[in-house]
């Protein structure tokens, strides 16, 4: 059954939270403009713009009955049918009821029957309820004017708060020493979480196993690459015949999932993350952590996060050696990111110069090279050093930090660890905070699809 999504990040949240439960114990209400990812199996609405209606222009509002004037809807519906956007009516509940009542079915009823005749869209809308404290619930409503249960609704700060449907399964005995640190509730959170990683070698493979021993509801697997004898050092799992037989590093990690038994379903996409599919399968994941060597898909990713609201965790690692058993330099780093914060190119991990010459390389590989050899563009490191111990250690550092914004356990903020650091020549952890964003992709924040995809014309 096609599952349905929420997504908003945490200043939207709480721009929500703000108008709709002011303190006075009466309902208030919000709509939003909602971008989509159109999918066969998962429809998401991604928060773009809100909108809150007035308290003075609310006919009622009692502590359980709000009624209001539609007339800031009219502008809102003509966007929506322009850009094909979702409408997301949103309203509180301040006594706590944690359901639709019988007045908002037949308030829904009635005003997603005009929604759905003036947009004349072929996707749904959608009704959401916040309670005290934060937490969201909701329905879609289909164009035959059904109402279908939100599977789950996310919202992305520095902590990662994930509200999943009841309906879905709790962790089994499988999962039980788990439970015993992170409790049920997180369990139930994992069980419940599709995670997209990108890159499924030397940090991808360890952190795709680790997930799915944590539970993970769903995998998203991508990468281009064929197994090779080279890399048996560090895929886990990965076998001599695989090597030989050049079988996908994403279909010898599905195996592997599968060959647990655990119950964690995979996805993968043998592509280069900068193809259609690609970036719609990964879309429909709920945080994506990137494992490329790369600046190109990373930039990409920081992109596709902003657009679909998803927080994104990277990993780098940089060895540097002599070749003869000399060490230069050997140090990495796991970066949290938020869809409204500070990019990876805010804070100077590559430049857009080193995006242009990978992309140049992938496309046109002749013309990388002549330019290049011509000294107009510096070349990129295609064989560099890969420890698989260091590797590892970084892929528990960053999958330790998804479960520290799923569960914030630490004595200090999540704000505090945007950025973590790792010098293994000086055996010392470094933690930053959040550094000031450009704001480069604030406005497509929960833009959703779009033509072409990401607005980048190679995704057409």
């Amino acid at each position: 059954m096609k599952k349905y999504k929420l997504r908003l990040t945490e200043s939207q949240h709480s721009q929500l939270k703000g108008h709709l439960l002011p303190g006075d114990g009466c309902e208030a209400v919000a709509i939003a403009l909602c971008g989509r990812r159109r999918d066969a199996k998962n429809h998401c609405l991604i928060v773009h713009k809100i909108v809150p209606i007035p308290y003075e222009e609310c006919k009622e509002r009692t502590p359980d009955r709000v009624t209001w004037s539609t007339q800031r809807l009219v502008p809102l519906l003509e966007e929506a049918e322009r850009k094909d956007l979702a409408v997301l009516k949103i309203h509180s509940h301040p006594g706590g009821y944690d359901r639709f009542s019988g007045v908002d079915d037949a308030s829904d009823s009635d005003l997603f029957n005009s929604i759905s005749a003036w947009t004349d869209s072929e996707y749904p809308h959608c009704s959401a309820i916040m309670l005290p404290g934060g937490k969201m619930f909701g329905r879609v409503i289909l164009p035959t004017g059904e109402f279908r249960a939100l599977d789950s609704a996310l919202v992305v700060g520095d902590d990662i708060r994930f509200w999943p449907h009841e309906s879905i399964g709790r962790a089994t005995s499988q999962f039980e020493r788990n439970a015993q640190l992170f409790g049920a509730g997180t369990m139930h959170i994992l069980q419940s979480l599709a995670v997209a990683v990108i890159g499924c070698s030397g940090t991808g493979s360890p952190v795709v196993e680790q997930l799915a021993r944590l539970g993970v509801g769903r995998l998203i697997l991508v990468d281009p690459d064929k197994v090779e004898v080279k890399n048996l050092n560090r895929i886990l799992n990965a076998t001599r015949e695989d090597a030989v037989l050049g079988r996908p590093k994403v279909k010898v990690l599905a195996k592997a999932i599968a060959n647990m038994g655990l119950g964690t379903e995979v996805e993968y996409v043998a592509e280069n993350l900068l193809t259609k599919g690609a970036v719609e399968l990964v879309a429909t994941a709920d945080i994506v952590i990137g494992c490329m060597d790369g600046v190109e898909g990373r930039h990409v990713l920081n992109r596709l996060a902003a657009y679909y609201s998803m927080p994104y965790i990277d990993i780098g690692v940089k060895l540097v050696a002599d070749g003869v058993g000399g060490i230069d330099e050997a140090c990495a780093a796991v970066h949290y990111m938020r869809p409204d914060g500070a990019t990876l190119l805010d804070r100077k991990v590559y430049n857009m110069e080193q995006v242009r010459a990978e992309g140049l390389r992938r496309t046109d590989p002749k013309a990388y090279r002549e330019q290049v050899k011509a000294g107009y563009i510096h070349g990129i490191d295609e064989d560099r050093p890969a420890v698989i111990s260091i590797n590892m250690q970084m892929a528990s550092c960053a999958v330790n930090e998804l479960l520290s914004r799923l569960h914030p356990y630490r004595l200090d903020s999540n704000s505090e660890s945007a950025i973590i650091r790792h010098s293994f020549m000086q055996a010392q952890e470094y933690r930053e905070k959040e550094g000031l964003s450009s704001g480069m992709f604030s406005k497509f924040i929960g833009r959703g699809d779009s033509d072409p995809l990401l607005n980048l014309p190679e995704l057409s």
